[in-house]
Order: C-alpha cells, then sequence, then structure tokens
C-alpha cells in the first residue's frame, strides 16, 4: 500500500480520490501545509507517499505514469509529487523547509507563501503545495523524473472556466488508447512493428487484467523457445515446421513482457535481469537444437551452430563497446553521424537500415521460416552470412564515427571498456615486467590476437600454447593505459573473437565426437559471464568482483588454459577437459550473478532490447 496526501481546497465533484484509490494509494487529506509534512512523517517509512492537490484534473494513465513508476525514487507531474522509501528524506526536507518559508496555511488561495514569492506568480497561476516542493527539489539539485505526457491532460486549474476546459480535454483524449500505444516501444525493428505489436499489446493488456506479472510472462518465453528447441532436435519435418511456429510465439511472448511491464509500470531489477539473459539463452538453445536435429540426420553442424553463437554474441559486444565508449562523451561533430540522422530523416532509409542489421525479430523470423522449409545446415549458413553482413556494416559505420568524430572520452569510459575487455590476473603479470607500454592499446591488442591465430593454424602441437602466451601479454599491455584511443572501443570484441575461436578451432581439430558440443557449453558460459558484466556496468554497478574474475581466469587464462589441454591430451580427454571447465564456469559465474541480481543492492537496469 502506498500513501496520497490530498492539499489544497477540495473541489465539488472531483474524482482524484477514486483515481488515487484506482492506483492503490490509502488517500489522506492535508488541511494545511503543516498537516502534509505531519502526514507524510507518519506514513510507515517502506511506503510510497505521494502529495497530490486536491484540484488535480487529468486523465487515471497520467498520474499512474508520474506516481507509479517503481524506476525511479522522485517522481512528479503538475499537481503532485511522489518519492519512494530512498527519496522520503529528500521529500521531507524539501516539504519542512516550504511549509516553513510559506507559513503552514492551505493552498488555493490562502496566504500560503511568502509576498517576495507570490508576488512572482503569474496571472492564473496556481500556488500549488506539490508544483513548490518540486521547485525546492530541483533547487536541491535532485534528480526528479517527469514522465512525458504527450496528449494525456495533468493540470490544477486556476478558476472554474479553466477546469471546466481541462474536464472537456481529458473527456477528448481516450487514455486507454494512449496507454496500448505507450505500451510499444517508440523505435523497433520493422518485423516487430508491422506483424508483432499490432496485436502483442492486447495479450500486454489481457495480462494485466488477469493479475499476469512481466516475469511470468518471461518465462512462459523461455519454455516456450526451450520446447521449440525440443522439436528441432528431433530431427523430423514436423519437428522443425513445429519448432519454427513455437519460436515466434515465444517472440511474440517476449515482445509481451516487456509491453505488460510499459502498459502496467511493473518494472524490476530481476525482470529486466531475466529479460536480459532469457534472450540469449534461448537463441542459443535452438541453436543447439538445431544442432542435435541435424545430427540425428546425420549432419554435423556443431561448428555452424558455434560460430553462429560467437558472431551475434561479438556483435552485442561490439554494440555494448562503442555506446559504453560514447556514453557520457562531451562532444560530437562527426560527420558520420550527420549523414546517418539525414538518411533517417527519409522514411524508407529508416526501415531499411533496422531491417539490415537483423535485429531480433528479423533474425528470429529468418531462423523459424528456414528452420521450416530448410535444413538445419542451410539455416545456419543463411544466418551466418546475414549476421556477417551485418555486422560489417554496423561495424564500419561505427568506426567511421570513431575516427571521423571530435570528442574527449571520459575516465568513466575507458574503465567501462577495461572491465568489459575481462582480463585476469595472468596479462597483469605478464605486463608489469614491461614497465612501460609497448605501443598503443589497440596495435598491442591486434598484435596479440594475429600471432595467436597464426599459431592455432601453424599445424605444430605446442605453437597455439606459445602463441595464447604472446596474446596473454599482449592482452596485458593492451590495458597498460587508459583506454581512451579513437578505435580503443574495438579491444573487448576483438578479445571475445579470439578466445571464442581458440576453442571453436582447437575443438574442430579434435575431430571426435563430443568435442564441438562441449565447446558450444563453454563459450555459451563464458558469454553469460560476458553478458552479465555488460548489464551491471549498464546498471552503473562496475564489473564483477575481483574474485570472479581471478576465479574463471580473465580471458587470456582460459585461452592459454585451453591450448595447454588440447596440446597435453588425447582428443577424447581434451573433450572431457572442455566439459568440466564448462560445467565449472557456469556453476561460478551463474551462481554469483543470481546473487548479485537477486540482492537488494543490483541495479535497476530496464533493457529495451537488443541493439543488433
Amino acid at each position: 500500500m502506498s500513501t496520497a496526501i490530498l492539499t489544497g481546497q477540495p473541489v465539488p465533484g472531483s474524482s482524484i480520490e477514486g483515481d488515487l484509490r484506482s492506483l492503490g494509494f490509502e488517500v489522506r487529506a492535508a488541511v494545511d501545509a503543516a498537516d502534509a509534512e505531519r502526514l507524510v512523517a507518519e506514513a510507515p517509512g517502506d511506503q510510497r507517499v505521494a502529495l497530490v492537490d486536491a484540484r488535480f484534473v487529468g486523465h487515471v494513465h497520467a498520474l499512474r505514469l508520474g506516481l507509479t513508476d517503481p524506476r525511479f525514487s522522485l517522481a512528479a507531474l503538475p499537481g503532485a509529487v511522489t518519492a519512494q522509501p530512498d527519496g522520503r528524506a529528500t521529500l521531507t526536507r524539501a516539504l519542512a523547509r516550504e511549509n516553513s518559508a510559506g507559513g503552514g496555511t492551505a493552498d488555493g488561495g490562502a496566504p500560503a507563501r511568502t509576498n517576495s514569492v507570490r508576488s512572482a506568480l503569474s496571472v492564473g497561476e496556481v500556488d500549488s503545495l506539490p508544483d513548490r516542493v518540486v521547485t525546492a527539489l530541483a533547487d536541491d539539485g535532485a534528480d526528479v523524473h517527469r514522465p512525458e505526457l504527450g496528449s494525456l491532460v495533468a493540470a490544477v486549474p486556476a478558476d472554474p472556466q479553466a477546469r471546466n476546459e481541462a474536464r472537456q480535454a481529458v473527456a477528448d483524449v481516450d487514455d486507454e488508447a494512449v496507454r496500448l500505444k505507450s505500451a510499444v516501444k517508440s523505435r523497433d525493428g520493422f518485423f516487430t512493428t508491422h506483424f508483432i505489436s499490432p496485436y502483442s499489446r492486447y495479450i500486454a493488456r489481457w495480462c494485466a487484467r488477469r493479475g499476469l506479472t512481466p516475469n511470468q510472462v518471461t518465462t512462459a518465453s523461455l519454455i516456450t523457445a526451450l520446447i521449440a528447441a525440443a522439436c528441432a532436435a528431433t530431427g523430423t519435418r514436423g519437428g522443425f515446421i513445429a519448432a519454427g511456429v513455437l519460436l515466434i510465439a515465444s517472440f511474440v511472448l517476449d515482445c509481451t513482457d516487456g509491453q505488460l511491464a510499459r502498459y502496467s509500470l511493473q518494472y524490476s531489477t530481476l525482470g529486466a535481469w531475466l529479460d536480459a539473459t532469457f534472450d540469449r539463452a534461448k537463441e542459443y538453445a535452438y541453436y543447439a537444437g538445431l544442432a542435435l536435429g541435424a545430427a540425428r540426420g546425420g549432419d554435423d553442424v556443431w561448428a555452424l551452430a558455434l560460430g553462429a553463437m560467437i558472431l551475434q554474441t561479438c556483435r552485442h559486444v561490439v554494440d555494448f563497446s562503442f555506446n559504453e565508449a560514447n556514453h557520457d562523451a562531451t562532444a560530437n561533430t562527426s560527420p558520420t553521424a550527420a549523414l546517418s540522422d539525414k538518411l533517417d530523416s527519409v522514411g524508407w532509409t529508416v526501415w531499411v537500415r533496422r531491417m539490415i542489421v537483423l535485429p531480433i525479430g528479423e533474425r528470429w523470423a529468418m531462423i523459424a521460416v528456414l528452420t521450416a522449409v530448410t535444413t538445419p545446415r542451410i539455416t545456419f549458413y543463411v544466418l551466418l552470412a546475414g549476421c556477417a553482413f551485418a555486422a560489417t556494416y554496423t561495424t564500419a559505420g561505427r568506426v567511421l564515427r570513431s575516427l571521423t568524430r571530435k570528442a574527449q572520452r571520459t575516465d568513466r569510459a575507458a574503465q567501462a571498456l577495461a572491465d568489459l575487455a575481462d582480463n585476469g590476473p595472468l596479462a597483469g603479470l605478464l605486463a608489469k615486467p614491461a614497465r612501460a607500454p609497448l605501443g598503443g592499446p589497440l596495435p598491442a591488442a591486434v598484435a596479440g590476437v594475429a600471432i595467436l591465430t597464426v599459431a592455432l593454424f601453424s599445424g605444430v602441437t605446442w605453437a597455439p600454447v606459445a602463441g595464447a602466451f604472446v596474446y596473454a601479454v599482449a592482452a596485458g599491455q593492451a590495458l597498460y593505459r587508459p583506454l581512451k584511443g579513437a578505435l580503443d572501443w574495438l579491444i573487448p570484441p576483438l578479445f571475445r573473437a579470439a578466445e571464442y575461436c581458440t576453442v571453436l578451432v582447437l575443438a574442430a581439430k579434435a575431430d571426435v565426437n563430443g568435442a564441438l558440443p562441449a565447446a558450444f557449453g563453454l563459450v555459451g558460459a563464458v558469454a553469460y559471464h560476458h553478458y552479465d558484466t555488460v548489464y551491471r556496468i549498464r546498471g552503473n554497478a562496475g564489473a564483477p568482483p575481483a574474485w570472479l574474475v581471478r576465479a574463471v581466469g580473465g580471458h587470456e587464462g582460459r585461452t592459454l588454459l585451453v591450448t595447454v589441454l588440447a596440446a597435453a591430451l588425447t582428443a577424447e580427454q581434451f573433450t572431457v577437459a572442455l566439459t568440466a571447465l564448462a560445467v565449472a564456469v557456469a556453476l561460478v559465474v551463474v551462481v554469483e550473478s543470481i546473487r548479485f541480481w537477486v540482492s537488494a543492492g543490483a541495479p535497476a537496469v530496464h533493457d529495451e532490447g537488443e541493439p543488433a
């Protein structure tokens, strides 16, 4: 239960009290500002409190947006202000100061303000306690969220005529239609916008009216995708058709959970984490299902499945790294960005550019159709070709932006890139003897990856071990200085590609049953760790704890270990070792991730969908 305190003179026929009760507020009336301060102090400390002017006129959904969104400690709209428990102290101080300055008298025409403050009011402006408190909060530098209301009405009319006009404006706008429309993301892919959202928003409303939560819908989406993967694993045409249909159904539910969260404002840290991690689990489990189904038909496509997972993960890391590198840049005068903005002003180019990067909607639709009508091998060939083109297009554009922009990268951005790089203790240890950087960060990283690549394909048994050792040295050198170069954001995805592809190449060279599936499991576990790192950084929680990075070895430590295992063990023993390593890494990173994301200190990250 939350508490709403009505201030000012009540107006006959007003529905504000009923509206607040419908939103779950216990409503109490304050006779004056001093009484409002008392009632705020008396409200239980674990409750949300809101100050609302009794003369408020507006849509219920405007109140919902302004007063019930759990993502913000402080929020306001005209005539109302609210605070969650962690913002109560800030609200109380502002209210006490305003009450002291105003003499504690009521709103609505009484001399509730000093003469100097009252003289600043414009003709027709309403003297509203909640609005004065919002001004005081702003003066204190408090971060007060103000929702975008669009056509929704939220006002405190100054006189009967203004009240009648406001009520007419409320009647002229269907707030349920606005609520449904706002449940859909303003920027989405072509397939999602035109083939999913037109009806999934109504599924979201149906779920809301039956008390279902976004987390329940997210879980249903995961279960549906896993059933789809199981159908694909049968290797039959009927199984493949069912898999394609269920994959689309899973995506519909995936869209619905976010729309339900926006429709009913049921945001949560746990929900955001589930949505982000389940998307990857669904897609990569489906890849595994396709590979199992192909194997039943005598076709081994595990290398293609692993390649698809590696390519998609590296695309995401490119997106994350670029966005973090430019998260708080002080300037951006890139002509490439200007050209992109110009293209966005031409309607058809917007959709073409959104489609060619194969966002999740287009990608899953393509996978579903190809699964149903072709074979797993053809599905993976088309997926790899499409994702490779999309990766080339997006990465080239970002490289051009980085080379042509004039901006100063901040310390925060440099630290985020260093955290995304995932260097372990070995890289730090090997970098110390040099005592000085041996070249720039990106050249050092590229050199290390190049040497590792040559070693992997040299044909000499222990050459990959030597290449991995040099790679570890290069990783330490790459992070010897802050990553503030124009293209230093390429270092994390470069390291991801090096580590994942090392596992793929060595497992393929083993050429025994089970090696590539074990490699798929290991890369999946490590990728989960890297996605977890991304979402911690997005929530301003920093990188995972140092002990976790040490426990799983860092990217260079795992790469060196895998090369040693491949050189020292037989192919069958190497497969067992990969499996054991995959299980160990998965247990450590998943348990720590769950502990963190369900803890009270987890950041409220609300994913609005993958960028590619």
